[in-house]
C-alpha cells in the first residue's frame, strides 16, 4: 500500500518540477521553450522533437531546427506561447533573447509558482485521503488490526510530509531563481 502511495507522490512531485521548470526566470533555460507545441506535418510535437535546444549565456536560447521547412513553425509556436518571447530566425536557427525581468513581472511569476505548488499539494492531500480510506476499509474488513492501522496511517503521513517537503524545496529554489 505504502509503495503505491510513494510512487504516486513521487509522480506528483516530478510533474511539479517539470511544470515549474518551464516558468521563466532571469536565467535562460532550455526547459523554458523545449516543450512548446509545434504543428509539424499534421502532428502536434514539442519543439525538442524538431530541433536541438541550447542556451547561449547570458540571455539567449536557441533552437537548431533540423528541417528547414519547420523553422517558421517553430518561430510562430514560440511567439504565440504565453511566455511573451520574440524569436528571431537566422537560417535554420531560431534565437530567443530574454529581456531582463521587471520587478512587477517577477512578482507575477512568484505568485504563479506559489499557486502551482498549492495545486500539487492538494493532489498530495487527495492521495493521502485515498490511502487512509483504503486503510479504514481494510480494518473494517478485518484484514488489519487497529495497531496496524495506526502504524500504516503514520507511514502514510510520513510519505505525505516528504512529498510536501520536496515541493517546498523546489518552490524555494524557483523563487530564488526568479528573484536573481
Amino acid at each position: 500500500m505504502n509503495d503505491k502511495l510513494k510512487k504516486e507522490i513521487a509522480g506528483i512531485v516530478d510533474r511539479f518540477k517539470k511544470e515549474i521548470a518551464g516558468i521563466r526566470t532571469n536565467r535562460p533555460s532550455a526547459g523554458l521553450i523545449e516543450d512548446i507545441k509545434v504543428s509539424y506535418y499534421g502532428q502536434i510535437v514539442p519543439v525538442k522533437h524538431v530541433g536541438s535546444v541550447g542556451v547561449t549565456p547570458p540571455r539567449e536560447i536557441h533552437v537548431q531546427v533540423w528541417d528547414t521547412s519547420a523553422v517558421g513553425l517553430v518561430s510562430k509556436a514560440i511567439e504565440s506561447s504565453q511566455l511573451g518571447l520574440s524569436p528571431q530566425v537566422e537560417g535554420n536557427m531560431v534565437r530567443v533573447f530574454l529581456p531582463e525581468l521587471s520587478a512587477e513581472r517577477r512578482e507575477e511569476f512568484i505568485k504563479h509558482v506559489k499557486k502551482t505548488a498549492e495545486q500539487y499539494r492538494i493532489e498530495i492531500r487527495h492521495a493521502r485521503d485515498e490511502a487512509n480510506k483504503d486503510i479504514e476499509r481494510r480494518e473494517n474488513e478485518s484484514e488489519i488490526t487497529e495497531d496496524e492501522r495506526f502504524k500504516e496511517r503514520e507511514d502514510v503521513q510520513k510519505t505525505v510530509d516528504g512529498g510536501n517537503e520536496d515541493i517546498e524545496k523546489f518552490l524555494e529554489e524557483k523563487i530564488a531563481e526568479i528573484k536573481e
